[in-house]
């Protein structure tokens, strides 16, 4: 049996002559969280609707627990719980309803899960669903998927209109599916929710994936944040291969270097009598950039 719960090869999907996905790879082990991130119209939803079966692939394969997502899309939902990030509900029924519809529909339905998800997210489940704000809406299709038994978690944009209180609410009951041993797809333009939640990353850019990897492997392409006060003005930082964008202020100095540069500039920089001295990786969102700013494809 595969370890993978979703497993994309070279995928290829094209809208006559717009090619919207070209040569996408993905794999989402169980128990692992992947976060994929671009800006809208790189090719983040498409990516999705081949997944859950509603587009058909022009070239490549997606899986889902080894089943071709495309054939296979009715015994698939049975397992996979998505959250799309502008939740349509029917107007007159209520959350609780419709939550209990979409748990039955994946059969097993835990009526305590059900009942702490409502408290968690402080929903109402008694109110018809056009009384209900975007965050509601949000909240109703969350609640339906954490308390359903789904292997795999496909969520795009899933705290569009949450507060940032739930949002920790909903990266608390991620964590829990991840040590359960489910998959987690993860689609988000919130930096720092990525950053908090996934063990690997894909950056995908006009519909293909500019950089892969976890947040560790990615840092290591890119530079480390520095920033040092010394009792001496440090002199040949310049001159130093590997150091970018110096500022110096009379609060110190504060540079980027490269991975591969970091043993120098310390040496550097030591000599000068160090009083104060930081160092920071590269957040999700300067990598994010530095592909944007950088990666022509």
């Amino acid at each position: 049996m595969s370890d993978y719960s979703l497993e994309i090869t070279n995928l290829t999907k094209k809208f006559g002559k717009l090619t919207a996905l070209d040569g996408v790879n993905v794999t989402v082990e169980k128990g692992e969280v992947f976060g994929y991130i671009g800006p809208n119209g790189a090719g983040k939803t498409t990516t999705i609707r081949v997944m859950l079966g509603i587009l058909k692939a022009t070239a490549g394969c997606a899986k889902v627990f080894g089943m071709d997502a495309w054939r296979d899309a009715v015994e698939i939902h049975k397992r996979v719980a998505y959250v799309p990030g502008d939740v349509i509900l029917w107007p007159n029924l209520t959350g609780g309803e419709v939550i209990d519809l979409f748990v039955t529909l994946r059969g097993k339905h835990d009526k305590t899960r059900r009942e702490k998800l409502l408290e968690m997210f402080d929903l109402d489940p008694t109110k018809k669903c056009r009384t209900y704000s975007k965050g509601n809406r949000q909240k109703v299709a969350l609640v339906a998927a954490f308390a359903s038994d789904a292997e795999l978690f496909i969520l795009d944009e899933p705290t569009s209109g949450l507060d940032p209180l739930m949002g920790h609410i909903f990266q608390e009951c991620v964590q829990e599916q991840k040590n359960l041993g489910k998959g987690v797809f993860l689609s988000s333009h919130i930096m720092s929710e990525v950053e908090q939640l996934c063990d690997k990353v894909g950056i995908i850019k006009n519909g293909k994936i500019v950089d892969t990897g976890t947040l560790g492997e990615l840092r290591h392409l890119t530079r480390v944040n520095m920033k040092v006060v010394t009792e001496k003005p440090v002199e040949g930082l310049t001159n130093l291969t590997g150091v970018h964008n110096i500022k110096e202020d009379k609060e110190g100095i504060d540079f980027q270097v490269d991975y591969e540069s970091v043993g120098a500039a310390v040496e550097l920089i030591s000599k000068y009598g160090v009083k104060k001295f930081e160092s920071a990786p590269p957040t999700l969102e300067e990598l994010f950039m530095s592909h944007y700013d950088k990666v022509e494809v």
